[in-house]
């Protein structure tokens, strides 16, 4: 007599994976990356509030603002089916396009620090360059989740789009987001299958070489002075030589929460590009640690949905999501420990910034929609038999 094994209730024909709760691991390691951004930015932007003659609250509830809204959307996104994103792909590019473009021909660009990368109208302010990450993750997601050829006439528009926003974002300028825009979509294409090693380096020295070839005066002065920042310790090499002295300071075990020297006066920025540095200095190299290990974690958990994933097209969106995320947290921790030169992108989940954490935010809900649904191939009835 032979009975048949039942199937879990949350299995679906369709595809052969089972739905599941969200990745818990990850939802958890954002929480406290989240809160550290908060009490980080709380503590470096008070100062920075109150020499302006705002309040020592103003960054911290800008960002909460940017949370509350950010929290929303990526709870949309975590119940939106990701597999609905691919059709969207072209038209959000273009949009994120229009953006770009807007701010640098139109009055509703803003320049900050002899840099245009700011939308604003009326109360609202972000940066379009920060919608160019998940842009390029759902373009390159779409055209490579099937077919690998890179020659293909249908993927030329594509190509086209993602020139134009590079070109627009190098117009700002914004060397660091190019960087990260272009080694995302190179990873996607690499992770689809579709290029080898050789392929890659070329990648990669090809970029190298665009980079030094449209690289800007003072962007070469960030070089050389990363090399030897005593040579312009007022000037270009100031911000390095304050951020190091922020490292020093802090020590094994850091001076204590709020207690940074550092961010009075001393260290620009202290709020967004350097607020590592200000963490570093007040909770020293076990607070350090331990947000690198957050986002090791968060690459992990991230690389493990790109796995389980049940299709293509979602192994290759949460390849890109975790990666640019990733790969921006290594920059702007490398950038505040003078392991690169400097450069201008935020720490993710972190730093000051609300059109940055909105983005996090939202590709976490769509990296966390791509875990519900996770491979677990069940053999047919005939052949799950028990004697």
């Amino acid at each position: 007599m032979s009975y048949r094994k039942e199937l879990p209730n949350n299995y679906t024909e369709e595809g052969g994976y089972i739905i599941s709760p969200p990745d818990r691991t990850l939802i958890i390691v954002t929480i406290f990356l989240v809160i550290i951004g908060i009490m980080a930015i709380f503590s470096a932007g008070s100062s920075k509030a109150v020499i302006e003659g705002l309040s020592p609250l103003h960054f911290t509830v800008k960002q909460l603002i940017w949370l509350a809204a950010g929290i929303c959307a990526a709870i949309f996104f975590t119940k939106h089916d990701y597999k609905k994103l691919k059709k969207y792909a072209m038209p959000f590019s273009i949009f994120v396009l229009i953006l770009l473009i807007l701010v640098q021909f139109t009055q509703f660009g803003l320049t900050v620090n002899g840099a245009k990368r700011w939308f604003v109208c009326g109360p609202l302010q972000f940066q379009p360059s920060e919608f160019a990450k998940p842009a390029v993750i759902l373009m390159f997601a779409s055209i490579f989740c099937k077919n690998l050829s890179i020659f293909d006439a249908a993927k030329f528009p594509y190509y086209i789009v993602f020139a134009i926003m590079l070109l627009f974002v190098y117009k700002q300028p914004n060397l660091s987001m190019i960087i990260l825009l272009f080694a995302t979509a190179l990873v996607i294409y690499y992770m689809s299958g579709g290029g080898s090693a050789k392929q890659i380096l070329l990648g990669i020295l090809a970029l190298g070489g665009a980079v030094s070839l449209f690289i800007k005066d003072y962007q070469k002065q960030r070089i050389l002075v990363w090399l030897d920042p005593n040579k312009d310790p007022l000037n270009s090499g100031y911000n390095i030589i304050q951020s190091l002295i922020a490292f020093a300071s802090g020590g094994f075990f850091g001076v204590g929460y709020g207690n940074s020297k550092q961010k009075l006066s001393w260290l620009p920025e202290g709020h967004t590009d350097f607020i590592f540095a200000v963490i570093a200095e007040e909770f020293g190299f076990l607070g350090s640690f331990f947000i690198i290990c957050l986002f090791a974690m968060f690459v992990q958990r991230g690389f493990v949905i790109a796995a389980r994933s049940p299709d293509m097209f979602g192994k290759l969106v949460s390849i890109g999501i975790t990666f640019s995320i990733g790969f921006q947290a290594l920059m702007n921790i490398s950038v505040a420990s003078s392991a690169l030169p400097a450069t201008g992108i935020p720490l993710p989940f972190i730093s000051y910034g609300g059109s940055s954490l909105f983005i996090s935010l939202c590709m976490l809900g769509v990296l966390l929609n791509i875990s519900k649904k996770r491979v677990q191939r069940i053999k047919p009835y005939d052949e799950q038999r028990y004697i």
